[in-house]
């Protein structure tokens, strides 16, 4: 039977996110183990899914059925958290160079290096929902007690995460500035931007003309029109499912993968 999951609260995402439609969906389907240790951005293509490893920053494309590695592909990403595929070569977010790289899809070898949108040192807010692990990840270690101190240490610049390609443009989701941004790779300029539901936005993936996008933090999906930005239908997962890092879509199923190395599938409809 069909899971239904909901729409959370108006403070955690807002008020035009509260007003769009939960999506019943299947369940969630633990398929296979990710070929890397950190499985962090997923491109659905023809010949198999892409996956692209945080751990090792390697990109493997895989067999749909059982994750068989088709292919090995070593990269010069800096704990890349996503990918996409344009026809001839893969794209890389290269997270922590804040770098954009389009690599050969048959050796990995760099192409073109770009710089990210966006790029920067993630902020917080009051509304904010607190940072989610997966529920398959060890047991946190157990932190002392007292009074909260305010972090004044300089943290690094992060960059992109979420990619996908359509008709020549390239769509990227990135934390820092909470944005979805489409970009035109020969120029580099952005032609078009929208800001996410939640503050920690992850892969993207397409359904027809419509864009969805993960939020690790709010352990949902969203899909938004991308014309407006505005978010039509979400899907939120069980606090038991793997945590939402990478994601695409093919056909009527959603794929995304869980950072501790699973890679999950759903029926959506």
């Amino acid at each position: 039977m069909l899971r239904r999951r909901f729409l959370f609260s108006l403070t955690a995402a807002g008020a035009a996110t509260a007003a769009a439609k939960s999506r019943g969906v299947g369940p969630v389907r633990k398929v296979f183990e990710s070929p890397g240790p950190k499985p962090n951005g997923l491109q659905a293509a023809e010949e198999g899914l892409w996956i692209v490893d945080q751990g090792d920053n390697h990109a493997y494309l895989v067999a749909y059925e059982n994750g068989k590695v088709l292919r090995d592909l070593p990269t010069a990403a800096d704990r890349s958290s996503g990918i996409t595929f344009d026809g001839e070569a893969v794209w890389l977010a290269s997270t922590y160079s804040r770098e954009l790289i389009r690599a050969d899809a048959q050796s990995g070898e760099t192409i073109a290096k770009r710089f990210t949108p966006g790029a920067g040192v993630i902020y917080r807010m009051p509304t904010d929902p607190p940072g989610r692990r997966s529920p398959l990840a060890p047991p946190a270690p157990a932190r002392s007690g007292g009074a909260a101190k305010i972090d004044s240490a300089p943290r690094p610049g992060t960059g992109a995460h979420g990619l996908e390609w359509r008709d020549g443009k390239l769509w990227v989701a990135v934390p820092p500035s909470r944005t979805i941004y489409r970009i035109d790779p020969q120029t580099w300029q952005v032609e078009h931007k929208f800001p996410t539901a939640g503050n920690r936005p992850h892969g993207i993936g397409w359904e027809g003309r419509h864009l969805w996008c993960t939020d690790s933090n709010l352990n949902a999906f969203f899909k938004h029109d991308v014309e407006t930005g505005e978010v039509l239908e979400s899907i939120r997962l069980a606090d038991n499912d793997p945590l939402p890092h990478g994601m695409t879509i093919r056909g009527r199923v959603l794929w995304y993968c869980d950072d501790v190395g699973v890679v999950c599938r759903m029926d959506i409809g």
